[in-house]
């Protein structure tokens, strides 16, 4: 990294990230509910458990857990029509819901569901940059206290949650990686990157694209060690939101 960073918008450091909060049991009926805070960007995410799974899976006596994403039409600076109204979900939409699912599938004991099926859902309430890795970091604790609730109800013999996942982005703006991008960043930055991880360290994704200004290998690790520093502090916030009653 650069010896001398240049200012952020927020005034952050280079490898700062923006203040985050988890918030467990934030709504009622859900098998859990997280609100998740990475500064000004807020994500719903919930985790709902039914009976039954894809055709494809029955009779297999395995579970499976899928994501669906979008974003209230005020939680940007001027109002976007719902993708339900249009009748068609945009490209970026089925991205971010794929990604979410993969990366939750990752760390999750399928067999241990039996022929259940896990729907988690996260609605973007406001966004300021960094809304699917928000909403992963978000969904996987809602994910654990679903599970709880049905190795506490007896339901499933073990929990079926390996271990922890969180995401982060990283990127280069104005010539500085730098570490969980804001919305003003995310717009003006040279590289953009999200990548996902295991609290072991585990690589599920990194999806990086240069706007304009190839980076270099260099960059690219110094990228990737800015978001495995991010990721060790998200996964001791999840680790402190799972501590709470």
């Amino acid at each position: 990294m650069k010896s001398e960073e240049k200012a952020r918008p927020s005034g952050r450091k280079a490898d700062e990230l923006r203040r985050v909060t988890i918030t467990r049991n934030f709504t009622r009926h859900a098998e859990g509910s997280v609100l998740v805070e990475f500064g000004d960007t807020k994500v719903l995410c919930t985790a709902s458990v039914e009976t039954g799974v894809p055709g494809f899976l029955r009779g297999l006596g395995q579970g499976w857990l899928t994501a669906e994403y979008g974003m209230l039409p005020r939680s940007t600076h001027t109002r976007t029509a719902r993708e339900a109204a249009k009748g068609k979900q945009s490209g970026r939409t089925l991205e971010i819901q794929r990604l979410i699912g993969r990366s939750l599938r990752a760390v999750t004991d399928l067999e241990a569901l039996g022929e259940r099926t896990v729907q988690i859902d996260c609605d973007v309430l406001q966004a300021d940059g960094g809304t699917r890795t928000a909403a992963i970091t978000g969904a996987c604790v809602a994910a654990h206290d679903a599970f709880s609730r049905l190795v506490a109800a007896d339901a499933i013999p073990r929990h079926p949650l390996r271990e922890l996942v969180a995401a982060i982005s990283v990127g280069i703006y104005d010539g500085t990686p730098v570490l969980d991008l804001d919305y003003p960043e995310d717009s003006a930055c040279d590289t953009d990157m999200n990548v996902v991880m295991t609290a072991s360290g585990g690589m599920i994704e990194v999806q990086g694209t240069a706007e304009g200004v190839p980076f270099t290998r260099n960059e690219l690790d110094l990228l990737l060690g800015l978001a495995e520093r991010g990721i060790a502090q998200l996964v001791a916030a999840q680790k402190a939101a799972l501590e709470e009653p």
